[in-house]
């Protein structure tokens, strides 16, 4: 007996459409969920919603369904908290109505193994767990830069991602965690979840606070540590002229296909800079003897536990104005921290 699911479909770059769809009942070793809310990736998932992703890339290799190379039509996201509505023949009933978080896209209904689904805490109400995504990529940020006692932090990019970064940095004993991004409520955000200071790039003395805020005693220049996570390649650049010797850049940022132009030629040659490629859907081979995901998520689970994670949400829409939640992330970012879709 095949039932009815509403799901979220990019029809074609800047095309969303939310379409009805049969779908079959849960196999003898599988759940069905039924969503609650899911969110909206501002970084990521916008980039398939503008067709900014390389064309013969795999849509996203963690997630199973999604492995097949990007070609719209096309379903994706990867935040859903539901809870199970029904069970399979060779599944205990004791599942029944849990609630659960799942790496899936938008869909109102789905089916999934137990082996893929993480209990959500009973402390974490469903719009809070729906970030835990963002949350486990904050704390894989913050173990590849590995930051350390007294150190200057910068953080370049403050949507949801940046800030739960920032967030968990603010948790060390540093020097300095300058926040930088052009939106004021972002920067407001990021000074109440912590850091020491905020800077306006765009403003007119924006580069000159940047180089005064960095200086150390001895008067050499630069920030010891580089989060980039605006998403945006020019900034890759910037962070490139504020690192200081033998510091490093951690780049959380997707481009897709923008291209990031960089000048190699100066400081980073001289300043021995790193450039670290942080990705969340592995651990780092040195962590990886200690480090399994399932303790990082842990930590995720215990960073959102202990945030105002709800003033992080800034729009909740109905699944079916969809189209609508993702055309204000993409035409109105100064309006918008994370984005759900409710589906109840």
């Amino acid at each position: 007996m095949r039932c009815q699911r509403r799901a979220v479909l990019f029809a074609a770059p800047g095309v969303v459409e939310v379409r009805s769809e049969g779908m079959a009942p849960p196999e003898a070793g599988e759940l069905l969920i039924e969503t609650i809310v899911s969110a909206i990736s501002a970084g990521t998932e916008m980039l398939f919603y503008r067709g900014q992703v390389p064309a013969g890339m795999a849509v996203d290799i963690s997630i199973a369904g999604l492995t097949d190379a990007v070609d719209y039509p096309l379903k994706y996201g990867y935040a859903c908290v539901g809870r199970v509505c029904d069970t399979g023949a060779a599944i205990s009933e004791t599942w029944r109505d849990r609630l659960i978080f799942a790496f899936h896209p938008h869909e109102s209904y789905f089916c999934a193994t137990p082996q893929t689904l993480l209990p959500v805490p009973e402390a974490i109400p469903p719009p809070q767990a729906a970030l835990l995504p963002n949350a486990e990529t904050a704390v894989n940020l913050v173990m590849d830069g590995a930051p350390l006692v007294g150190e200057r932090v910068m953080v370049m990019g403050l949507g949801i991602v940046g800030l739960l970064t920032t967030a968990l940095l603010a948790q060390f004993p540093l020097a300095a965690l300058v926040a930088v991004d052009p939106l004021p409520h972002r920067r407001r955000a990021a000074l109440q979840l912590g850091a020491s200071q905020t800077i306006d790039p765009s403003g007119p003395d924006g580069p000159e606070l940047l180089q005064e805020t960095l200086a150390d005693a001895g008067d050499r220049r630069g920030v010891d540590l580089v989060y980039e996570l605006s998403g945006q390649p020019t900034a890759l650049d910037s962070a490139v002229s504020l690192a200081g010797f033998s510091s490093r850049i951690v780049v959380g940022s997707w481009y897709g296909t923008k291209p990031a132009t960089l000048q190699l030629g100066g400081s980073f040659h001289r300043n021995r800079i790193r450039l670290i490629s942080s990705q969340v859907s592995a651990i780092a081979p040195h962590l990886s003897g200690r480090w399994t995901k399932a303790r990082r998520m842990e930590n995720a689970w215990q960073l959102l536990a202990n945030l105002p994670v709800n003033e992080l949400i800034s729009h909740q829409f109905p699944l079916e104005q969809a189209a609508a939640a993702y055309a204000l992330i993409d035409n109105h970012p100064e309006q918008t921290l994370q984005v759900l879709l409710n589906y109840q």
